[in-house]
């Protein structure tokens, strides 16, 4: 008996020592990519950086010994491409036809100028209308839990108007709220949060507190969030809360970070400044869940790419607290942006060169994950950029 449990010690610390953590790349496409020519070029384009940027990671020490337990990964050599682009042609079709309408009558120059529009704009405006990005969400979630079941964790990587996916994800979909001070926050009668105090439920995400899986609350068009009058469908809905954040929020612990690049978020999502749109109380719950729980939010673009906005100015962990004005506790998490990266093209093509700038860009990736670490974790390091104020020193 003692012999076999020697052999079994000594079978699960062979496995132990050689486990790898196991890891999906998903990547999202951007706008004007809802043609068969363009979804062809979007996909060849992530086929051709993601072996590159696999071999980056695995060759990084800093990456492993920040997100994988064991010290070892085991990255997915196939990317798995979330493809969007498509969604959108019939709303594109109709504006297409309505610009032939207008070739007749338009001078040439306003004519060209209205095409560029609708063919760069059109994809980026209609991803932000609720009725078209809901789905998306759920798709994209589906997608994630196709990986995780496999045993695999999840990173996501948002190209251009991608990028207001992948933050669309974050917000709605990670686990951030506490349910019951998401009542008390919604000024809740003394009778229903006795219920809920009384009958305790995991932490949930805004997906499943909504009407599309079930009927807590709605949110109005200009931010509100509306709880049900209806006490008795409130509290049915309450109690298989549990079972509907399964379905409808990201799988806990396996959702790991996001990668946004050519990613022009702050121009389009500027409301999130906005302090009167209440809607923007639950970014504040989600920036201290993703430091409390290891994720990270990277934003890496090409200094030359007229697109590519900067998120903000890196802030460290004693700044967000000021901001958010909460505590984090026992950070590990990372929110760093780089946008200085050289890509050594002109700037009419540099949106589109992160495929063939993709050693550059790659590099890039790896840098600025280590560098967002020490720059939130590594004191002397944080010390020495603080005092420079110089972002080119933090590449």
């Amino acid at each position: 008996m003692k012999k076999l449990l020697i052999i079994l010690f000594l079978l699960f610390s062979i496995n132990t020592a050689f486990a790898e953590d196991k890891v999906s790349f998903i990547y999202i496409n951007g706008s004007n990519n809802n043609d068969e020519k363009m979804k062809n070029w979007y996909e060849n384009g992530v086929r051709k950086l993601h072996p590159m940027l696999r071999k980056k990671f695995l060759q990084n020490k800093t990456i492993k010994q920040h997100y994988s337990k064991t010290g070892e990964l085991d990255i997915k050599e196939e990317p798995v491409i979330y493809f969007w682009g498509n969604k959108s042609k019939e709303d594109l079709d109709f504006v297409r036809g309505q610009l032939d309408i207008s070739k007749a009558i338009s001078s040439t120059g306003a004519y060209i100028v209205r095409n560029l529009i609708a063919q760069f704009l059109h994809d980026a405006i209609w991803v932000q209308k609720d009725h078209n990005m809901i789905p998306l969400l759920d798709e994209l979630n589906e997608e994630i839990k196709k990986e995780t079941n496999q045993g695999r964790d999840v990173i996501l990587f948002g190209y251009s108007a991608g990028t207001f996916i992948a933050y669309e994800y974050l917000f709605n979909k990670l686990r951030y709220i506490n349910v019951e001070n998401f009542f008390k926050s919604l000024n809740s009668d003394d009778e229903f949060l006795k219920f809920v105090a009384k009958n305790p439920r995991k932490n949930t995400c805004l997906s499943a507190l909504g009407y599309n899986y079930s009927q807590i609350c709605t949110m109005s068009a200009s931010g509100h969030i509306i709880l049900n009058k209806d006490k008795e469908q409130l509290k049915n809905s309450y109690l298989k809360l549990d079972e509907i954040t399964e379905c409808a929020c990201a799988p806990d612990k396996k959702f790991r970070g996001i990668v946004n690049f050519a990613s022009p978020l702050v121009l389009f999502y500027s409301d999130i400044a906005d302090t009167s749109y209440e809607i923007n109380y639950f970014n504040k719950y989600m920036t201290k869940y993703i430091f409390e729980n290891g994720i990270f939010w990277i934003t890496t673009n090409f200094k030359e790419d007229p697109l590519g906005f900067p998120t903000s100015r890196n802030l460290t962990i004693k700044e967000m607290e000021d901001r958010i004005g909460m505590d984090i506790v026992n950070p590990s998490g990372v929110i760093y942006d780089n946008s200085s990266i050289w890509s050594k093209r002109m700037f009419p093509f540099a949106h589109t060169a992160y495929w063939s700038a993709r050693r550059t860009f790659a590099n890039a990736i790896v840098k600025s994950f280590i560098n967002g670490y020490k720059f939130q974790y590594d004191e002397e390091y944080q010390e020495k950029i603080i005092k420079k104020n110089n972002p080119k020193s933090e590449l």
